[in-house]
């Protein structure tokens, strides 16, 4: 329910959450597929809302190059320090999310262009098919471009969709969605939309101004729990 809400709240977050709490109780592969699917549940969910906000001709050059980053960030799974990876995503999270608190949300990129649009959804996948986070760099770029709050929940909402739902996809076609992980989904699907419909009913609360330093906050915390392993691994 807490990682339905967020997601309901902010679009993403949902592994954010719940991963954290699952982690303690279950195998990672059972939790990752966990919350693929509740993520998916969710976003399904909520994307109807904000339709009216998502624009086609925009969005598809960014979700067709995430599509094609997602095999090569599997294959650079067997060559990437883990620790380094962690602490370099995590401190450009935490850089970018403190320059923008502090700066008040005013620095935007006014540039239209589908070549920066393709290199961010290439990025988002590669990173989506390397540890599972496509959300960051869409998030950012949609920040960075200014837009109102449902124009920028579209771009990323619907990036992250699309890449979770192939995850997932390739999840299922190895087998790891097994039947433990579909008896948890039972339990915990009714958690998630009941807390993905709350969330967005805070949501529509929002103020652009507020939307974007709860995004901000969000990617700050993400880029704080991908370095708290490392900086404290001994």
């Amino acid at each position: 329910m807490c990682g339905g809400f967020v997601s309901g709240l902010a679009g993403f977050g949902t592994g954010l959450v719940a991963l954290g709490i699952w982690l303690h109780v279950i195998p990672p592969a059972t939790a990752t597929a966990l919350v693929l699917i509740c993520s998916v549940a969710a976003q399904c969910q909520t994307i109807p809302k904000i339709w009216h906000a998502v624009d086609v001709g925009r969005i598809w050059p960014m979700v067709a190059a995430g599509i094609v980053g997602v095999p090569f960030g599997v294959t650079l799974l067997a060559h990437v320090d883990p620790g380094a990876f962690r602490f370099g995503i995590g401190g450009f999270l935490i850089l970018f999310s403190a320059v923008m608190l502090i700066g008040g949300g005013r620095i935007t990129v006014a540039h239209e262009g589908r070549l920066a649009d393709v290199a961010i959804g290439f990025g988002g996948g590669v990173l989506g098919g390397l540890a599972g986070l496509s959300g960051p760099l869409p998030t950012m770029w949609a920040t960075l471009r200014g837009w109102g709050k449902d124009q920028r929940r579209g771009v990323f909402q619907t990036f992250n969709l699309v890449v979770l739902a192939m995850a997932l996809i390739v999840l299922a076609l190895k087998g790891m969605v097994t039947r433990e992980v579909l008896w948890l989904v039972i339990w915990a699907l009714p958690g998630t939309f009941a807390g993905a419909w709350l969330g967005h009913r805070c949501y529509r609360r929002l103020s652009d101004h507020h939307f974007q330093q709860l995004v901000l906050m969000l990617l700050g915390v993400s880029g704080l729990t991908l370095i708290w392993p490392v900086l404290f691994a001994g």
